[in-house]
């Protein structure tokens, strides 16, 4: 499995494969801001945008045959009392690739590239009791917070979501 930060020239060609992922993660019922509803194009178009947004990094992790079956993206906090920090987004792994140390090689790049832009500390949010909170907690982040009711499952239930940090 390849790690790869995306630049703007690999982007457009990504979006498609990035689509697939999310779209197989929603299917799998992960709370990623999208609901059951989600349709290829709905993904695509997300992520046409996504990408194209400043101040934010997007990993893709592929296979030996150039498949894309995980991301993660680093947002990069831009005001001047904030640079110290920075979110992570979307990560990711396609239900195929789980297992094999993904969803790890993803988040050691992202906690790489957060050092070299000088952030010291991580945030991110995830759904209370999911598979994610786990490996996020294996990974030395720690819970700061549950907010009920957070956000929807792609079915349409309402569910908690845990806030946690990452010092760096």
């Amino acid at each position: 499995m390849r790690i790869d930060l995306l630049t703007s020239d690999q982007a457009a060609a990504a979006h498609a494969g990035l689509a697939d992922v999310l779209l197989d993660c929603v299917a799998d019922g992960a709370s990623v801001g999208f609901l059951a509803t989600l349709s290829v194009e709905e993904a695509r178009a997300w992520w046409r945008a996504a990408l194209a947004q400043p101040d934010t990094l997007t990993w893709s992790a592929r296979e030996e045959d150039g498949r894309i079956v995980g991301t993660v993206r680093l947002v990069l906090a831009t005001l001047p009392n904030g640079r110290h920090r920075a979110d992570v987004a979307k990560l990711l792994v396609h239900r195929g690739a789980r297992g094999r140390g993904c969803a790890s090689a993803l988040l050691s790049a992202l906690e790489d590239a957060a050092r070299e832009n000088g952030r010291s500390l991580l945030v991110l949010d995830t759904r209370t009791g999911s598979p994610a909170e786990l490996l996020y907690q294996r990974r030395g982040w720690r819970p700061v917070g549950v907010i009920g009711d957070y956000a929807a499952d792609p079915d349409g239930r309402l569910a908690p979501t845990t806030i946690m940090t990452k010092r760096l």
